[in-house]
């Protein structure tokens, strides 16, 4: 198997997130030889080092991103997390060739209804990170109907938390395809 890395770039995973934790916590279990890196852990200050997170993209032959999408992107966090990480140089540039050849998988959960919009196109943006920095772009695995305002009902709570350990078990059979 290749090296997994799991960048989480949920803003605040410990107690905010029902989904996207339990998404996590399944892929740590189910994916042992993986590395996980959780920003609003690591980064609360929005400070992030580059030179350990590059460190683990040097390591990573596959990447993939968590998070839930916030208004139609991915989370400052996350975003901030890649402006500070894929330097000129390093991602890009005459010498950038770090990224070449890895995969990138995109894993998002959002609120809004499965249907409400084609959620693939939200990311041109990192389909065109891959085709600058040499990157191969390994799709998305997504899920909606998850708002976090359903963990306040048991009933709610339970439908979301299976929906995001159906979410992991479809995203370890993509890695593993």
């Amino acid at each position: 198997m290749n090296n997994i890395l799991i960048i989480s770039g949920h803003t605040n995973t410990t107690s905010d997130s029902v989904v996207n934790k339990t998404i996590m916590q399944q892929l740590e279990t189910s994916l042992p030889g993986c590395r996980t890196v959780y920003l609003d852990r690591l980064y609360p200050d929005f400070k992030i080092d580059a030179t350990a997170e590059q460190e683990r993209l040097l390591w990573a032959d596959v990447i993939v991103l968590q998070f839930p999408v916030f208004w139609f992107s991915m989370p400052s966090l996350l975003h901030r997390w890649m402006e500070e990480t894929f330097l000129h140089g390093f991602s890009h540039g005459s010498t950038g060739d770090k990224l070449r050849g890895k995969k990138l998988v995109v894993s998002y959960t959002t609120g809004a209804p499965a249907d409400a919009m084609d959620w693939e196109s939200l990311f041109a943006n990192l389909r065109g990170t891959c085709q600058f920095t040499g990157m191969e772009w390994g799709g998305g695995i997504g899920t909606g109907g998850v708002s976090y305002h359903m963990r306040n009902d048991p009933q709610m709570l339970a439908g979301i938390t299976d929906k995001a350990r159906q979410h992991a078990q479809r995203l370890i059979a993509h890695l593993n395809a």
